[in-house]
């Protein structure tokens, strides 16, 4: 049984390395990315290493995520948790809280401003992982920085009790997938499940990331959804379950 985050999305790569794990959609500015399983890892473990390597952080440490949702985003929290670090969903809402390292958009710095951290990196979230043009004082490009790293992490074995999630309400790896499954279940995925995703409605990662993967379902997330093309991408993406409006 898997009991920790990192555990999850292994299996799930597990299951076929190659096919697609996590497809992104934005209509506003036509981008897609598909990743499989295989191609999240290695981003996942460029994560963990910078990290743990660049940065220096330990376990227990928390991270802040003002990041939307987003492919990269989705490797930045996978990596948080496979380094046996705590995840602060900053984007979600709630006080600033002391963190170790931070993740935002440039979109974001000024509200990024009012955490109390030491190392900050910002990502555009580009199409194909470009790096910014312009990098905002005081922070470093993530995308530039964390090709720098390795692509497998090999830390130290992350546990159910450990933190998962810091910021106002601290919720352990048990927890965190206890709720995943929970949501699973009320949004009626299921295993081998294609699931399109508005994550305009589902902006939370326990229902776009953590949830599908534990339930052993593809993700086709979607930003800025075009109604209109709704149908079409479903066909496309073989999609089994739409979460739209």
């Amino acid at each position: 049984m898997n009991t920790t985050i990192p555990q999850v999305f292994a299996e799930a790569v597990r299951r076929d390395p190659a096919a697609p794990l996590l497809t992104w959609y934005d209509d506003a500015t036509g981008d897609r990315a598909e990743l499989s399983g295989a191609t999240l890892d290695n981003w996942v473990s460029k994560t963990a290493n910078l990290l743990v390597d660049g940065v220096g952080l330990g376990h227990g440490d928390a991270v802040a995520l003002l990041l939307p949702p987003h492919w990269q985003t989705a490797a930045i929290l996978l990596g948080v948790s496979a380094a046996g670090l705590a995840a602060d969903l900053a984007d979600l809402g709630g006080d600033p809280q002391p963190v170790e390292a931070l993740f935002t958009t440039p979109e974001r710095v000024d509200r990024a401003a009012t955490w109390a951290t030491t190392d900050r990196y910002a990502t555009g979230l580009l199409p194909l992982a470009m790096p910014l043009r312009e990098v905002p004082a005081g922070y470093a490009d993530f995308v530039t920085e964390v090709r720098n790293h390795g692509d497998h992490f090999r830390g130290h074995p992350v546990a159910p009790a450990d933190r998962a999630f810091a910021g106002p309400i601290e919720l352990s790896h048990a927890d965190v997938l206890s709720a995943a499954e929970d949501r699973a279940t009320q949004l009626g995925f299921g295993a081998g499940d294609r699931v399109l995703i508005d994550v305009t409605i589902h902006p939370d990662p326990v229902d776009w990331l953590l949830a599908p993967l534990l339930a052993g379902a593809s993700a086709v997330l979607c930003a800025n959804l075009d109604e209109s093309k709704l149908d079409a991408r479903a066909t496309a993406e073989k999609v089994s379950l739409v979460l739209a409006v």
